[in-house]
């Protein structure tokens, strides 16, 4: 990592096109990288993660890997944009992937069909998800990472879905500080099937 890889993640990137986030109730989105999710029968909840480096992606991925273990009747995924190498160092830093599939796509096609576009300078900096940060670090010794690859501006969102392919839960993030709270996933995509 060097600072210019770090500087090069605070520069704007391409926007790219992006689909209305699905709704509860409508069909998940299909992509090259995800398929049809839900489609076997088998419940998922999917992650779109912040970049690699970021304390948010981070908590989110750890508390993702924490809830998958105690479901192993749904499948767990989390997606990355940053590419496949930074992903990895990443994940070997936080002990590993566990029971989560991770899917890398730093073309960001998954989340744009998942309506998961550019962000503002608002969402990702605005005072309350920085002062955030600074509590994620005291409070969970979570903080900044390198940034070898990805996009500051990148949006992030969580979603189940149920075995009939249909979303149960889910939406695109408010700010780059929200972490999904995956046990209302799982009880969403278990309640509704």
């Amino acid at each position: 990592m060097t600072w210019q890889t770090e500087l090069q993640s605070w520069r704007f990137p391409t926007n790219i096109t992006t689909s209305g986030p699905p709704a509860v109730g409508q069909k998940a989105p299909e992509t090259s990288k995800l398929g049809g999710l839900g489609k076997d029968g088998k419940p998922v909840v999917v992650t779109f993660l912040r970049h690699c480096g970021c304390p948010f992606a981070e908590k989110t991925f750890k508390s993702m890997r924490d809830t998958a273990p105690t479901h192993p009747d749904i499948r767990f995924i989390a997606v990355s944009h940053s590419d496949q190498e930074a992903t990895n160092r990443w994940l070997e830093a936080l002990g590993g992937p566990a029971d989560v599939e991770v899917v890398i796509d730093p073309e960001r096609e998954s989340y744009a069909a998942w309506g998961l576009g550019v962000t503002s300078f608002w969402h990702v900096l605005n005072p309350w998800s920085l002062y955030a940060v600074y509590t994620l670090g005291k409070q969970d010794n979570i903080w900044n990472r390198d940034t070898e690859s990805g996009t500051r501006w990148q949006s992030s969102g969580s979603f189940a879905v149920g075995g009939d392919g249909t979303v149960k839960w889910g939406g695109a993030s408010g700010s780059a500080d929200y972490v999904p709270g995956f046990e209302e996933a799982v009880g969403e995509v278990e309640r509704k099937g």
